[in-house]
């Protein structure tokens, strides 16, 4: 399960999506996050599926790499699903006890799955062709407007980064503790849930304070460069737009207005033969 966790990676290249601003892939990331929330129809859906799938052959990152940053939630996924299974009226197609699987909570279940699956394909996406310093930029940079009312946008920015840079890490580390204490004999599968749960007591001891040694080395580095804040600090790469950036925005505009079209044609049909 812990190597199936993708997110903080970052895969170099030279692809589409690479050389994209990273400003560009955050605001259109949000763009296309707030249009699979309102989308309804599933033309638009499919829609949206197959941009994704472009997304990802654009990306040049391996399919089954991206689509393994879904397992991890695989679970959420399943409860969502099967929760709409049965709390929604309608046309009864199975009986479980007191539960109603009806028709309609197939359909709504579904939507809403390919929903969180479509979202965690485009987040992964971010992080896999973003470098975590360009990510860094990028969010400093478009927080920047907030700094007029005292909000210290590069902290924010380089904390959030960091903590996505070390998710890799720390899995890493977890991964290693839990093998050396496997091979010491500790049994994580047998007995009740209280004795699983004091089981993980020797996993969680030594990774909180991997953690504080980490956070400590990194300190130490950053005040080593001199480091003290985002106050007259420059950078070594400038971030700027090129031609690239706006006909990739100009292309979600176009995918928004289809699917914006799509449901509203959707809405008309079933009105009219309501």
């Amino acid at each position: 399960m812990l190597q199936d966790i993708t997110l903080g990676q970052f895969f170099p290249g030279n692809s589409i999506l690479h050389r994209l601003d990273p400003r560009t892939k955050i605001i259109l990331l949000f763009a296309l996050m707030i249009l699979i929330f309102t989308a309804e129809g599933w033309a638009a859906y499919f829609v949206l599926t197959t941009l994704t799938a472009g997304l990802i052959f654009l990306s040049r990152v391996p399919p089954l790499t991206v689509l393994k940053s879904v397992k991890p939630l695989s679970w959420i996924i399943l409860f969502t699903l099967l929760i709409h299974f049965v709390s929604h009226d309608g046309e009864v197609l199975a009986k479980v006890y007191v539960f109603k699987v009806t028709r309609e909570g197939i359909i709504y279940g579904a939507m809403i799955s390919l929903r969180l699956v479509l979202l965690i394909i485009l987040a992964s996406l971010l992080t896999f062709t973003t470098s975590p310093l360009k990510l860094t930029d990028a969010t400093e940079k478009l927080l920047s407007p907030l700094k007029k009312i005292g909000v210290p946008s590069h902290e924010l920015a380089m904390m959030m980064t960091i903590a996505i840079r070390f998710v890799p890490t720390l899995l890493e580390e977890t991964d290693k503790i839990i093998k050396a204490q496997k091979s010491r004999g500790l049994d994580f599968e047998s007995g009740g849930i209280m004795k699983k749960l004091r089981a993980f007591v020797p996993i969680l001891v030594p990774l909180f304070l991997s953690c504080f040694r980490r956070a400590e080395d990194l300190a130490m580095a950053m005040e080593a460069r001199c480091y003290r804040g985002g106050e007259g600090r420059t950078h070594m790469k400038q971030l700027r737009l090129t031609s690239l950036d706006f006909c990739a925005a100009l292309f979600v505009i176009l995918i928004c207005a289809i699917v914006i079209f799509l449901d509203v044609k959707q809405l008309a049909l079933s009105e009219i033969f309501r």
